[in-house]
């Protein structure tokens, strides 16, 4: 019989015995030593280029992490969905060879690559995982201690994943709590850096809008649907679509209220909760706001609208978004160009020709 079908033994978890049956059935055995093979620089560039918004939204939410975490001597890495790192924070001891061999950008830290992991399980399962040390495959990863939650994408794709690790640390398995919260947060900065017109903001009644653990959808100026975020897409079920078919979704295919509806409430009552019902017959509470996309009315007389839109409108999509994510950071970082720069991986002059060339 297929081992790789069997059940799992008593007392361990489903996804970690596929790991470990996925490891044997690639000819590994837990003794073999582990290379921690890395790409070469040129490859390493080419997949961060391919991730810039990732790791824009990325790098503000993962140096709060470390703030919480790095006093317990647990850092963070952000991998792609092949689990390939592409950014690396937080108390990495470089005089231990079992912390440089993991916590450097560039390093191959898939389960073809070294085994049964947080990382590699995260990215197998697309759920969040905790790992102890006993549990890796290789004994030469029975050192490390990881939490991992996936990162999706706004059309609900798996980008890459989060992971929290220690190396002969006190073990905390509390922080895949964490790990899962600043995977979504991430999530949600990608989201909110499309550009779009209209955000909603969505949540069962009584639960909290314009707060962390919300639903987020954002739509363009005819109603399409641009993207959401994992909570949306569990609260607002996306009709079937026929295999390989990859248009966008109306907004009157998901919820029971005009678009038109939706958009004279973002301009006139952003902050009151509207109650928005769903073909379904349940009904949530939102709030509808403008997003950067959204044209002013136009003034009596005027014949034009608000200025800015129309240079919005002529923006790319990608200049539009890295924009946004700027000034997100700003936002947080109160001002401070320096504070920003650093969320965002770029140097202060890099800053202020982005911020001069708005």
């Amino acid at each position: 019989m297929d081992s790789s079908h069997a059940l799992a033994p008593s007392g361990l978890a489903p996804w970690l015995w596929r790991s470990w049956q996925r490891c044997v059935a690639q000819g590994r055995h837990p003794a073999q030593k582990v290379e921690f093979e890395a790409v070469g620089p040129h490859a390493l560039r080419h997949a961060q280029d391919q991730h810039q918004l990732l790791l824009q939204a990325a790098r503000p939410v993962m140096t709060q992490l470390v703030a919480a975490v790095g006093a317990m001597r647990y850092f963070c890495l952000l991998t792609d969905a092949q689990g390939l790192a592409l950014e690396v924070q937080g108390p990495v001891d470089h005089s231990d060879l079992r912390a440089l061999a993991v916590g450097r950008v560039g390093v191959d830290l898939s389960e073809r690559g070294v085994g049964t992991s947080a990382i590699g399980a995260t990215l197998a399962e697309l759920s969040p995982v905790w790992l102890h040390r006993q549990e890796h495959f290789f004994d030469d990863l029975r050192d490390y201690s990881c939490a991992g939650a996936p990162v999706f994408g706004p059309q609900g794709e798996c980008l890459g994943m989060l992971d929290i690790t220690g190396i002969d640390v006190p073990e905390r398995p509390e922080l895949l709590l964490l790990a899962l919260r600043c995977a979504r947060a991430i999530e949600d900065r990608l989201l909110r850096a499309l550009p779009h017109t209209l955000l909603l903001r969505v949540n069962w009644p009584g639960g909290p809008l314009g707060q962390e653990g919300e639903g987020l959808m954002v739509f363009d100026a005819e109603g399409r649907l641009l993207g959401s975020n994992t909570v949306a897409r569990q609260l607002v079920p996306r009709p079937l679509q026929a295999p390989g078919e990859d248009s966008l979704i109306q907004s009157h295919e998901l919820l029971a209220l005009p678009w038109s509806h939706l958009i004279e409430h973002a301009r006139q009552r952003p902050e009151a909760p509207l109650q928005l019902p769903l073909w379904s017959g349940l009904r949530l509470l939102a709030l509808a706001q403008a997003g950067p996309l959204l044209r002013a009315p136009v003034m009596p007389g005027s014949g034009t609208a608000c200025r800015g839109t129309s240079a919005n409108a002529m923006t790319t999509p990608l200049r539009t978004s890295e924009l946004l994510l700027i000034q997100q950071a700003m936002q947080e970082a109160h001002g401070n160009v320096t504070v920003a720069a650093r969320n965002l991986g770029l140097s202060r002059a890099t800053l202020y020709r982005r911020l001069a060339s708005k």
